[in-house]
């Protein structure tokens, strides 16, 4: 295939492995779709060729059964560990697990039933949509929003990327990772109903029909692939015992998960997307290879997934614990890869959890300091709304199954008191652990961080609160890298920005993602600095998206200061995203957080201060967005806001004017969804350099008037970083 000048200018300042790699796929690609028009199914003599010499049992069928003979006799064995080296611990003991979910966990149970049986007839919860409907039979290629087919072509032939008229491929592809397939598998073991199992014959034969290897879109991203081959073998490992899984349907699987992990083996995003694109295929070829050690590749594939996640580790998570893409989603993803790791590969290999135990403790570090104090946790950056396996029912948000998972694991106290707030334990860690994970997590004692503050220095996160309980208050800044250097692909422009939530109320959220390629000017909007709290100068976003994944311009943020003290914290950062302006503008913002101090009946409350250099005239937006649960109303300069967790003052004063007016904004809890939520929005312009100083302060609205006054004093004066100061150590008072 020739290349054009384009792609021979991309191919500029590549390395001699990647040119290697990419030529390499490139070849591979060209050879399938050669061969795709007169690819015949596997057939049962190559079929049995792919399994180890002492592993064939006559025909390919007949060999494939040994594998599902083994998944029926491998839980006698496994009362001794050292003999459970392919699989989760909790299939051991299914009665014991049965019997749990019905005391401890009885509406999880119900409601596994219920997704199940509207599975079965077609009915699909996918993202953050509700009872969508692929046909009947299911049409594994029907976008469902659009009401658009992808064609049966080779999927190398197929833009993904393309919006389908308005549709979304996410929601297309989050069916087809067969999530639901687990849930088939959860419904059969808690039931015995049979109709569960077969719902997963007749839908896994319906999709192998539709979708053979290397055809279609199901076969456009190696994620996807992966995905889907995970679910399969959960799914596969939750009906082993079922007598309608005969031989002949067994031999068809396997056939389709070798598929998988010769897809995966050939095309790892290793330069394409070297996120949790490349650790997420890792992950599927080692589950392929832990699970189905007969096959003639499951060592290589496991020793190769297994390499890649731990080059991977140092380099997808900071040494602060932070993944490196700056989004909160994507770092919940990837402490969900490596904790499956753990699991699944300790009973092989004890000496992988020595390997990967103190950054994916870094991981669930950071999950707990930024859950808020009501247990949702903030979306910064990109939110996909997919998870690599649904095996709890909790909000998108809501990270606090994974956190518990780590918390029996790792034995640490102070990751349950987080996960704890409002749940018993966490059903995900029966399904992962087993009984005796969550006999383990049972036996911990939940106990608060004595620390209140955290600086996630190389990322640029800072968290102050001043408690654990769910009406303390919390306080999240933003101050890091703009994304990864790779690309930035799933960065928003949220310098500076920050989150707060005091007394039971979360107040101020980042708005979330909402959608990726299928609405461009949504997309643009939701990553936009306006759909942040923080300031735009002329209407301007502090970094320039080109197109849904990369930017033509990125913001440069440093910090100055971050100080910590038993009355509260003080931030100073600062970022170059306007210097690009015919008349540079450096934005300069510092945050008081004053801890609530009940002696002098104070409640915690937060100054910010944003500075702005500049020689000739600008326009100035102070952009605060409100829960979906707040109402505000604004006059003048300043903003009373309402919640049911009370009321919040907000007041900006500054070099010129501000006046404040209340927008109708949305903020997007999941992927795919959104919900309307008030925007206040203090605009001002001025000439030169300009100070603004926003008060926000919850309850006690008499006495705003004191605290205006003393604001306005030092702002006139000059000496606001030292009132700040006065105030951080105690000596100064509002009361």
């Amino acid at each position: 295939m020739p290349f054009g000048l384009a792609q021979l200018k991309r191919l500029q300042g590549r390395s001699a492995n990647e040119l290697r790699v990419r030529m390499k796929q490139e070849l591979s690609k060209f050879s399938e779709r050669l061969l795709s028009s007169r690819s015949a199914p596997m057939s049962d003599d190559v079929l049995r060729r792919e399994f180890v010499p002492s592993a064939r049992n006559g025909s390919g069928i007949g060999t494939a059964a040994l594998i599902l003979d083994r998944l029926r006799n491998s839980a006698a064995a496994a009362a001794d560990p050292s003999a459970w080296p392919h699989w989760f611990p909790a299939f051991a003991r299914r009665r014991e697990m049965v019997a749990i979910m019905e005391s401890r966990f009885p509406a999880e149970r119900r409601k596994i039933i219920e997704l199940a049986g509207r599975a079965r007839r077609g009915r699909f919860d996918l993202l953050g949509l509700s009872d969508l409907n692929f046909g009947d039979p299911i049409d594994w290629h029907l976008e469902p929003i659009s009401g658009r087919r992808t064609p049966l072509v080779h999927w190398s032939e197929l833009d993904y990327l393309d919006p389908l008229a308005g549709g979304d491929q996410k929601v297309l592809w989050e069916l087809n990772r067969h999530g639901h397939f687990v849930t088939f598998g959860q419904a059969y073991w808690l039931t015995g109903d049979e109709r569960f199992v077969t719902g997963l014959i007749e839908q896994a034969s319906s999709w192998m029909d539709a979708n053979p290897p290397t055809l279609g879109i199901n076969w456009a991203s190696s994620l996807e692939v992966a995905f889907r081959a995970i679910a399969w073998l959960w799914a596969l490992h939750f009906c082993a015992h079922s007598p309608q899984l005969c031989a002949s349907f067994i031999a068809r699987l396997i056939k389709y998960l070798i598929a998988h992990g010769r897809h995966l083996e050939s095309y790892l995003s290793y330069y394409y997307s070297p996120n949790t694109h490349l650790t997420g295929e890792a992950l599927g070829l080692f589950y392929l290879g832990t699970a189905l050690p007969e096959l003639r590749r499951a060592s290589v594939w496991r020793k190769t997934g297994l390499q890649i996640l731990l080059d991977q580790l140092p380099v997808q998570v900071r040494n602060d614990g932070v993944y490196f893409e700056q989004t909160s989603y994507y770092h919940r993803y990837t402490a969900d890869f490596y904790t499956h790791l753990m699991v699944l590969g300790r009973g092989r290999d004890r000496n992988l959890e020595r390997q990967i135990r103190e950054r994916l403790a870094l991981l669930f570090d950071h999950l707990m300091w930024i859950t808020r104090p009501d247990g949702s946790s903030p979306l910064f950056g990109d939110d996909d709304g997919g998870r690599l396996i649904k095996l709890g029912l909790r909000a998108p948000h809501d990270f606090r199954g994974t956190l518990a998972t780590g918390a029996a694991l790792f034995e640490r106290s102070d990751w349950k008191w987080v996960a704890g707030v409002g749940n018993d334990a966490a059903v995900e860690t029966l399904w992962l652990l087993g009984p005796q994970g969550l006999a383990d997590y049972d036996r911990l004692r939940a106990e608060p961080s004595p620390e209140h503050s955290r600086a996630f220095s190389e990322s640029g996160y800072f968290v102050v609160r001043d408690g654990w309980s769910p009406d303390s208050s919390y306080l999240l800044i933003d101050c890091g890298p703009h994304g990864a250097s790779i690309g930035c692909g799933h960065a928003h422009a949220d310098a500076l920005t920050i989150e707060f939530s005091t007394g039971s109320q979360t107040w101020l959220v980042d708005p979330g993602t909402f959608v990726y390629d299928a609405d461009l000017q949504a997309r643009d909007d939701f990553r936009s600095t306006a759909a942040h709290n923080t300031v735009t100068v002329d209407g301007q976003s502090q970094s320039a998206p080109s197109g849904p994944f990369s930017w033509n311009h990125i913001a440069q943020c440093r910090l100055c200061e971050f100080k910590v003290t038993e009355r509260g914290s003080y931030f100073e950062g600062w970022h170059d995203g306007y210097r690009r302006l015919d008349d540079p503008v450096l934005h300069t913002r510092s945050v008081l957080f004053v801890k609530a101090d009940p002696d002098q009946n104070l409640p915690a409350y937060l100054i910010a201060h944003d500075s702005f250099t500049a020689k000739s005239d600008h326009r100035y937006a102070i952009n605060y967005h409100f829960a979906p649960d707040c109402q505000t109303v604004a006059l003048g300069n300043r903003v009373q806001a309402a919640g049911p967790g009370g009321a919040l003052t907000i007041i900006v004063l500054g070099s010129s004017q501000a006046q404040a007016k209340v927008n109708d904004g949305w903020v997007s809890k999941c992927y795919a969804q959104r919900a309307h939520a008030p925007v206040v929005v203090f605009e001002a312009a001025g000439s030169g350099s300009q100070d603004f100083v926003t008060l926000i302060y919850p309850g006690a609205p008499e006495r705003v008037a004191k605290i205006e006054r003393l604001l306005l004093e030092h702002l006139t004066a000059r000496t606001l970083k030292q009132f700040f100061q006065s105030l951080l150590s105690g000596k100064g008072q509002f009361g």
